[in-house]
């Protein structure tokens, strides 16, 4: 009897080498492409070790194929967009692959292989680029100018020049429209499948990312009482997190309404760039005159402190966000919110800006969490969530409540019948 042909499919991100929402998606769609009969392919334009996803996310992908560029240096990563179809091109001419999973929209030279090989494409969008991009979309609040992400980091020369490099280089990668150049259009949320529409004018899939399997969705929630008046933010040392804004805006002020309260931050801080971030923050809280304390170890004295913990164990986030009494989350416009998810997963209430997938698919608009829209409305919240009892229960439930079905397993099986319909 004759060996069936080995079918192999291509998950291509362009940095897999620090923990965040676009590294769990990828690892979770390799996870679902295996489970559906393929041997994936993952493609980047760094080398990085699949060994920590296992602790990272609960995720093995120690046996997959792995294909980067041989790029050492860890700098340029916008530039890095353009050029994550390389390596994932290598992997199609050596395997012959039959499909590929991308989270990037920078495929255009790839597309000769879907109308001469028949390659299957899916693309999944956590946000549409050429809203940034595009001046037809200036006056949406999403635009070059107007979205607080890119100003904070592209805005100020060098690097609004950089920024000018890239987006001068990005027609000649881009693929024209999803719709058109992709078999299978996935999004993260309800809210980004909306401005998917008004960009390219066609309806994606909704496909919610996964909770990571490591981060359990617990039965029973540690009570009130059993927690301290602590409040944690959880995502990458990076400027869209606007940790910065938080040890200014908001930390002074809930200490001063709370002096014995505390607030913990944890994220990823692998690049050169995050570690610069890491630093400006706790510059930022000591010049706010703040306590500031790195990694886990005891303090002097109670309350009052910012702590900061870069590249946490998941066995340490769980642990502090089971000892905590509130998740807050600065990014406005957050297109989905995996932090915010796990957050939820450990019965913890959210605080999250009124805006984005984070507010009407996870938080449910005020069902779910607590939104707010400046600083003030951010403090009142915290504040509530750390002294009252009521209204922790009532939001600690709920959460669990929503992210029920948020599993990997779940994201799998959608996944894996979305690739059975185009094959």
């Amino acid at each position: 009897m004759s060996k069936s042909k080995a079918r192999y499919a291509v998950v291509s991100h362009r940095y897999w080498g620090s923990p965040g929402g676009g590294q769990l998606v990828d690892a979770a769609a390799a996870i679902a492409l295996s489970e559906a009969g393929f041997n994936p392919i993952l493609t980047g334009t760094f080398s990085f070790d699949p060994r920590k996803y296992v602790d990272w996310y609960g995720i093995d992908l120690s046996s997959f194929k792995i294909i980067t560029l041989s790029i050492g240096i860890k700098a340029f990563g916008l530039l890095t967009r353009l050029y994550a179809w390389k390596p994932a091109e290598t992997a199609i001419k050596r395997y012959n692959t039959d499909l590929l999973f991308t989270d990037e929209p920078t495929y255009k030279p790839l597309l000769k292989y879907r109308y001469h090989k028949s390659l299957k494409i899916i693309e999944y969008i956590h946000f549409p680029l050429e809203i940034v991009v595009n001046p037809k979309f200036k006056g949406t609040g999403l635009a070059y100018g107007e979205d607080p992400y890119i100003m904070e980091r592209y805005g100020r020369f060098p690097l609004n020049m950089y920024w000018k490099l890239f987006t001068t280089m990005l027609p000649h990668y881009i693929r024209s429209n999803p719709f058109e150049d992709s078999d299978a259009v996935l999004t993260n949320s309800r809210w980004t499948a909306k401005v998917i529409k008004e960009v390219y004018g066609g309806d994606p899939i909704v496909l919610n990312p996964p909770i990571a399997p490591n981060t359990e969705i617990i039965g029973k929630p540690l009570e009130f009482d059993e927690r301290g008046p602590k409040v944690v933010m959880l995502g990458r040392f990076s400027e869209e997190k606007r940790y910065h804004w938080v040890v200014k805006e908001i930390a002074p002020r809930l200490f001063k309404e709370m002096p014995n309260a505390e607030l913990i931050i944890m994220g990823g801080a692998t690049t050169r760039t995050q570690v610069n971030y890491l630093e400006r923050v706790e510059a930022e809280a000591r010049k706010a005159r703040l306590r500031v304390i790195r990694g886990i170890g005891e303090a002097e004295g109670d309350g009052g402190i910012v702590r900061l913990i870069p590249n946490a164990p998941r066995s340490v986030i769980n642990s502090i966000m089971d000892s905590s009494r509130a998740f807050l989350h600065a990014t406005i416009n957050e297109h989905w919110g995996i932090a915010v998810a796990e957050a939820m997963s450990r019965g913890l209430p959210i605080v999250v800006h009124a805006s984005g997938g984070t507010w009407t698919d996870l938080a449910g608009e005020g069902e779910n969490g607590i939104g707010y829209r400046d600083s003030g409305e951010a403090v009142e919240a915290l504040a509530r969530l750390l002294t009252d009892e009521s209204a922790f229960s009532k939001l600690s439930v709920s959460a669990l409540s929503r992210v029920r079905g948020l599993s990997l397993r779940e994201f799998s099986d959608k996944l894996g019948k979305i690739v059975r319909e185009l094959l």
